[in-house]
């Protein structure tokens, strides 16, 4: 009888420690939702349920962006959003004064084809790059105000999605710089 005892007590004991492992480990399979974004990100260029879709389910999400702003020359400004501490998004501008130093050979491993937004604008299986004139060159020798621009997509992600709906994120991205860069469109 005493051993009898000493067995049910055993199996309560190991019981009362390996069930609490098990749900624990159960809690942890659920899946994990898209942290939430801001109304709007990257400068205000984009929503937020814009750019959710392209991010996996996490903790925290972090966007930085600052002030978008180019001066000068070279100046570029990156947004990047960020889920649990890794990159996941980002939106890039920069400033060039000659557009034909604007070329997009660093994405060829992505085979680029060709996009209708914007100059020579490309789209890949996870973002997208352009350009636009703001104030041209009056002549090969005098710099005129050229912006680059891309989006890109870190990450596992649905291709077929990304390729349809980056495009439109390019171009939402170039209306906004032309607005806040003054440019004249058209």
């Amino acid at each position: 009888m005493r051993v009898l005892r000493l067995r049910n007590a055993a199996k309560v004991a190991v019981l009362g420690v390996v069930a609490p492992v098990l749900l624990a480990g159960c809690s942890e399979d659920e899946p994990k939702a898209v942290p939430g974004l801001p109304a709007r990100v990257c400068w205000g260029a984009f929503s937020g349920s814009e750019v959710a879709p392209f991010l996996p389910a996490g903790e925290k999400v972090t966007v930085s962006d600052g002030e978008f702003a180019l001066e000068k020359s070279l100046d570029s400004e990156t947004c990047s959003v960020d889920v649990d501490g890794v990159t996941r998004f980002m939106a890039n501008a920069t400033f060039r004064e000659f557009e034909r130093s604007i070329e997009w050979s660093s994405w060829d491993s992505y085979d680029p084809r060709p996009l209708d937004v914007g100059k020579g604008g490309i789209v890949w299986d996870g973002g997208a790059a352009t350009h636009f004139v703001c104030e041209p060159s009056t002549s090969p020798s005098d710099p005129g105000k050229y912006i680059a621009l891309y989006v890109h997509t870190l990450g596992e992600v649905d291709v077929e999605k990304t390729q349809s709906a980056v495009p439109g994120l390019l171009e939402k991205f170039m209306t906004f710089a032309q607005r806040e860069l003054k440019c004249p469109t058209g």
